[in-house]
């Protein structure tokens, strides 16, 4: 991968563009980031209304364990559909899974809304209307980026991921949680999901008004190998590729461990675990307008130490004895968090053609969430045996068992392939 990080200045030139260039000279692909960033707000609701409902209507299971099966039954049906794309030859139009994903959102969270308004909702029918209304969903998520760097030039591709990134951060961590809390006590965990619904119903809209339809490759251009072999033909890409899904899979007990902690030790509620999750999304906002800066620096080192920092980070998230100490904790988290994914997914494409994308990026983005249906079920019952602080270190001293053999595969030499 070539690690030419020169700039553009203001003037024009060769190398990375601006996002204020990027967005202005490209207005479709502003509307699209925009619509991108309005269901990330609705998934950021969401961070705060399904852990909220599950709590509230998990009958005779145990609270952390109907928030992990809650939490679970998006990725379950959604990753075998990502894994015969990125393991097999299965192709399907970027642009119609994007849209046919936010119809599908949008009438699956009007159901649990309106469901759970009526009080006709517990545990089990809120993890099959997850389990069946998000099967495209890991599909779309890789489909989203790369319709988004399709409309941009390959010089643009890190400016691109940079964006995502960044807006993701905003509308996820800053504006969604901060919403979801404040509606989820202001007008119940119900009212929150109606909103998911309709910010998928505005990406529908914002995709279908702006991206044009796909014409056909011609058959030379499409690729025929899976995403897998593909990816082993690139052998620091591979590695990388573990390095992300361990990683992953090591921050699953926060997402099970939170909420609890916050409804118990930390005497808190939804708008409590919204402000820490906003505080996240400022602490990951600034760090994604600072991933440009981090160019020039080598970029598999610039994830080792992501790795490292945000282990760190989690411990400090798990020793917070009030809820303001634990929102600087994940307000840090959240800062060293950001650069990872930009910079991971900027060196997977660099490498990579046009027909070679789709399985290669969405066999990575489903090995990247492949952790949480694997790693949020066990999560449930490791954090009723040591409680929300413990599962919370049993995170961090994950993460951190890791950055050695992080170190070691994308730091040591390149092996030829």
């Amino acid at each position: 991968m070539s690690t030419d990080t020169t700039d553009e200045t203001a003037e024009g030139g060769a190398g990375h563009r601006s996002y204020r260039r990027v967005l202005t000279g490209n207005p479709r692909l502003a509307v699209l980031l925009a619509g991108y960033v309005v269901s990330s707000v609705g998934d950021g609701i969401l961070l705060i209304a399904l852990p909220l409902l599950a709590i509230r209507h998990h009958g005779q299971l145990s609270a952390p364990v109907a928030v992990g099966l809650v939490m679970t039954a998006p990725y379950v049906l959604s990753t075998v559909l990502a894994l015969s794309i990125g393991l097999g030859r299965l192709r399907l139009p970027t642009r119609a899974v994007v849209i046919t994903d936010s119809a599908l959102r949008t009438v699956l969270f009007t159901v649990v809304g309106l469901a759970a308004m009526a009080d006709r909702i517990d545990i089990r029918f809120l993890v099959v209307a997850l389990l069946l209304g998000s099967v495209l969903h890991q599909t779309a998520s890789s489909s989203r980026r790369l319709v988004a760097t399709g409309m941009a030039g390959k010089d643009e591709l890190f400016t691109v991921n940079g964006l995502l990134g960044f807006a993701n951060s905003l509308a996820l961590y800053v504006v969604g949680p901060a919403v979801g809390g404040a509606v989820t006590v202001a007008f119940g965990a119900d009212v929150a999901v109606l909103l998911e619904a309709l910010s998928f119903l505005l990406l529908f809209g914002a995709v279908a008004l702006v991206v044009p339809p796909q014409p056909r490759a011609p058959r030379a251009e499409r690729s025929t190998e899976s995403g897998w072999r593909i990816l082993r033909l690139r052998p620091v890409a591979a590695r990388l590729f573990f390095v992300v899904f361990f990683f992953n899979l090591s921050y699953m007990p926060v997402e099970v461990a939170l909420p609890v902690l916050v409804n118990g030790e930390l005497h808190g509620d939804g708008n409590t675990l919204g402000i820490i999750w906003t505080a996240f999304g400022a602490g990951a906002l600034l760090g994604g307008a600072l991933t440009g800066f981090l160019r020039k620096l080598h970029q598999q080192a610039v994830l080792v130490a992501v790795i490292a920092l945000w282990g760190g980070s989690v411990v400090l998230l798990a020793l917070a004895p009030s809820g303001p100490v634990a929102m600087c904790a994940f307000a840090l988290g959240g800062l060293i968090y950001a650069p990872f994914t930009p910079i991971a997914y900027t060196f997977v494409q660099s490498e990579l053609p046009p027909h070679e994308q789709q399985p290669v990026i969405t066999l990575w983005t489903t090995g990247s969430t492949l952790a949480a249906p694997i790693g949020l079920p066990l999560s449930g019952p490791l954090v009723s045996a040591l409680g929300a602080r413990g599962g919370l270190l049993l995170s961090a001293a994950l993460t951190l068992v890791l950055v050695p053999f992080a170190a070691k595969g994308l730091l040591g030499p390149r092996r030829v392939a």
